[in-house]
């Protein structure tokens, strides 16, 4: 397993053509706009080398017997399911920020489930490959980011009905020795710092779309491929010094890209998927169950870097005691714990698959996802609501710095007289990083927009059964017509509630 340090030592080994405000970043290690961003991820490996966390932070794979890092490890149990948002939890704390590695992670979950389904059906060798590719991750303690996300055009419209074709990500030629894809994916978080893109379709298809259901991985340097780096919020703060960051080492989301593949040819033993359509919208599925898995446990995570932020300000403000503060921080608490409790319970409710690999129940794992797309805008408001108006009107720190007004600021943006103006001021620029910044937008889109988990949760929910109690707890008889829904009979159905 690598260390912070030998990973972002290996980045420099690659050469992906990464773009940003006009201009080529030569090296995500080190320049000024990315590096936060390395910092972030760098932490997933560090600390996996810190006993404290080893429990946590590492795995035994069931495919070499080697411990390796949990972000490459396929879940093989509702423990595994368990700690793993144990680990984004404690990241989220150590870094109040995206550290992007669960992407890869879920992409690998999901492709080696789908991967065994699609075999089952059609007798493919997609499954031995993705077990081979892993191998390689885990091996070489490798980060891969995942892209699911097509930039879709007309959202009317399906893949192949598209004026532009390109629009999905689509295989343009089969070759004896592999395929040639062409296509772009959206938002793709920590592309730019990872070694290899895993790719999936980002929805269900049919068979006109054939050549859109394709999954693949390549290495971020692969001929053809090419990033541009998104513009967040602030994001130029980091070119002026570190106070007005607010989270300056480590950023605040993840370094989401616009990658773009240009032709780019993939041997077939890194092809998972090609052409066979009706497996996408289960890919996209048991992808989209993981990642929502885990957003009660990061924005969590988060969240209690933000209470202590809100907390020290109302310290560093003299109003700690005051009734109301003391009430709207424990709300905040009790928003951050109840999604908490969400991704805790679909971990512990998760479930063997065909494969071997368990992954998280499906229906609250949506339920998590969607009380994220809201509780963080309710911690964030009560979070500027003590902070005050002045979490947006800070001078900058080059005000601080200048001799001409630095004593004005001392002296005016003083809050308790034990506490250091500078500190104060520190401790505001957190608070507008996590309540303010990209933060808020990643939590409603990230992992799908709202209505795609109300979707699921409808799907899920069996609401039919639910019916059917009420009917027999009022003493409605029971007819035809309810039996035809159900499909089974009167006795069969209390057995499924058993």
């Amino acid at each position: 397993m690598m260390t912070g340090k030998e990973y972002i030592e290996s980045l420099r080994k690659y050469r992906p053509k990464i773009y940003f405000m006009g201009r080529r970043i030569e090296s995500v290690a080190d320049d000024p706009i990315t590096a936060p961003h390395v910092n972030a991820a760098a932490m997933t490996y560090e600390l996996a080398h810190d006993p404290r966390y080893e429990d946590v932070m590492t795995a035994v794979s069931h495919l070499t017997g080697e411990r390796i890092n949990r972000f490459n490890h396929i879940h093989q149990s509702t423990e595994d399911l368990v700690k793993k948002v144990r680990m984004i939890r404690v990241l989220g704390q150590k870094t109040g920020s995206c550290f992007q590695r669960c992407v890869g992670c879920d992409a690998m979950n999901a492709i080696y489930i789908t991967s065994y389904n699609i075999d089952r059906k059609y007798g493919t060798e997609y499954h031995e490959r993705v077990r081979q590719y892993i191998k390689y991750v885990q091996k070489n303690d490798l980060m891969p980011a995942g892209a699911m996300t097509d930039v879709k055009g007309d959202r009317s419209k399906r893949p192949s009905q598209q004026a532009d074709k390109d629009l999905y990500v689509r295989i343009v030629e089969k070759r004896e020795d592999g395929i040639v894809v062409r296509g772009a994916k959206a938002h793709i978080t920590g592309a730019v710092n990872s070694h290899e893109i895993i790719v999936m379709p980002t929805r269900a298809l049919e068979a006109d779309d054939k050549d859109y259901a394709v999954s693949f991985a390549v290495p971020v340097d692969a001929e053809g491929v090419k990033m541009i780096f998104g513009r967040q919020t602030n994001d130029l703060r980091r070119l002026d010094g570190d106070m007005d960051c607010g989270n300056a080492k480590y950023a605040t989301v993840g370094g989401e890209a616009l990658v773009i593949f240009d032709d780019v040819f993939v041997p077939w033993e890194r092809v998972f998927m090609c052409g066979e359509y009706d497996f996408a919208g289960e890919l996209v599925e048991v992808f989209a169950t993981f990642h929502r898995q885990n957003y009660g446990a990061c924005k969590v995570g988060v969240a209690d870097v933000l209470i202590g932020a809100t907390a020290n300000v109302a310290e560093m403000q003299g109003i700690a005691r005051a009734s109301h503060v003391v009430d709207k921080i424990t709300e905040m608490i009790h928003l951050a714990e109840t999604c908490w409790c969400c991704t805790l319970a679909c971990s512990y409710e998760g479930f063997r698959t065909p494969s071997g690999a368990y992954m998280p129940n499906q229906l609250l794992a949506n339920v998590t996802k969607l009380n994220i797309t809201r509780f963080p805008y309710e911690w964030s408001r009560i979070a500027q609501d003590i902070t005050g108006g002045i979490v947006i009107t800070l001078p900058s720190e080059k005000d601080y710095r200048n001799p001409e007004t630095r004593d004005l600021i001392e002296k005016y943006l003083k809050g308790v007289a034990e506490t250091p103006t500078e500190q104060r001021m520190r401790m505001i620029r957190l608070v507008e990083n996590l309540s303010i910044g990209a933060e808020l937008p990643e939590s409603m889109h990230g992992a799908g927009s709202p209505q795609a988990q109300k979707i699921m949760i409808a799907r899920r929910s069996n609401l039919e059964m639910k019916k059917e109690m009420a009917r027999i707890i009022a003493g409605i008889k029971e007819d035809e017509h309810f039996r035809k829904i159900r499909g089974v009979t009167e006795r069969e159905f209390f057995s499924k509630l058993k």
